[in-house]
């Protein structure tokens, strides 16, 4: 079993919640947390920008990250949206057991 946690940043929470409604209904994601807002402070076009975000990190399986990723570009307003990948080696069996039944149905 090889369970990931993709993360993105959206501009407002109701951009959050659309993205992490769609992964939820598709079963693409078991749980989608949202966090925020966070201040991110970067450089786009050469200009240092500023700006709140809100995080989005849905737990998902291996194989399904190219459907997480299709949902997030289609409903993203980001030009360029943030979508980061890391694995998670370990953790409760049964949390795991979870994700795996959540997005297998």
């Amino acid at each position: 079993m090889s369970i990931m946690a993709v993360t993105t940043m959206c501009g407002s929470r109701a951009d959050a919640e659309k993205i992490a409604d769609v992964l939820i209904e598709r079963r693409a994601a078991a749980c989608v947390q949202i966090s925020g807002p966070v201040t991110s402070v970067y450089r786009w076009k050469g200009k240092v920008e500023k700006e709140q975000e809100w995080r989005c990190t849905a737990k998902t399986k291996a194989d399904l990250l190219q459907t997480v990723e299709t949902v997030i570009k289609s409903l993203h307003s980001y030009e360029l949206p943030e979508i980061s990948v890391l694995r998670i080696s370990g953790g409760s069996g049964e949390y795991l057991r979870w994700i795996e039944e959540e997005t297998s149905r």
